[in-house]
């Protein structure tokens, strides 16, 4: 089976609608912890370079994007999805793994968060480098949690002051961060 997964570009705007309806009917199926998106905004999303598409055998499997918070300290990649057909085939690692990379790589001094009820994500996040935190280690930025307004448990993290709620934050370091870290080990190593 041929796999696809690049960054969207502006010719993938034709999948909004269809991407936005995923989100839906993801939300309606599991009845917790995912928040909807309108095409609007995944338009948006695609058209500035901040998603991440994937195809199967030239069918549209999947999709992710990247959002920046409080002015560059932090960036997420959010919406994680795949299709019902396509799941198992490791796409979702895939997707995640390309947006974590262009997240980083377009924002080398931001810290990379994200939030999930996904136990699939949270494993495919620790691959990667996340470590579960507090939501008080996440952005503060009133956009970031606007986002969750369309969310089933939305009354549960307001009524907690946004502190916390079914979902569990992750935070990773950031590319700079990371690098530093690299080299730190690397000298210790030769000495």
């Amino acid at each position: 089976m041929q796999t696809v997964v690049r960054i969207a570009d502006y010719r993938d705007r034709v999948h909004a609608p269809t991407i936005s309806k995923w989100y839906i009917q993801s939300s309606q199926e599991r009845g917790t912890g995912i928040a909807t998106r309108s095409k609007e905004y995944l338009e948006s999303k695609i058209n500035n370079g901040n998603a991440i598409i994937a195809f199967v055998q030239d069918q549209l499997a999947g999709f992710c994007y990247i959002e920046v918070f409080s002015s560059g300290e932090y960036v997420s990649n959010s919406g994680l999805i795949v299709t019902p057909e396509f799941r198992g085939l490791g796409l979702a690692k895939q997707i995640k793994k390309l947006a974590f990379n262009h997240a980083r790589d377009s924002n080398p001094f931001a810290k990379i968060f994200g939030i999930t009820t996904s136990d699939i994500v949270m494993n495919i996040n620790s691959d990667l480098g996340y470590r579960p935190v507090t939501f008080r280690q996440l952005t503060q930025d009133d956009e970031f949690w606007k986002g969750c307004s369309s969310c089933s448990n939305y009354d549960i993290l307001m009524r907690n002051d946004k502190k916390m709620c079914l979902c569990t934050a992750m935070l990773a370091k950031s590319k700079e961060e990371a690098d530093s870290v690299t080299i730190l080990n690397e000298n210790n190593k030769k000495t």
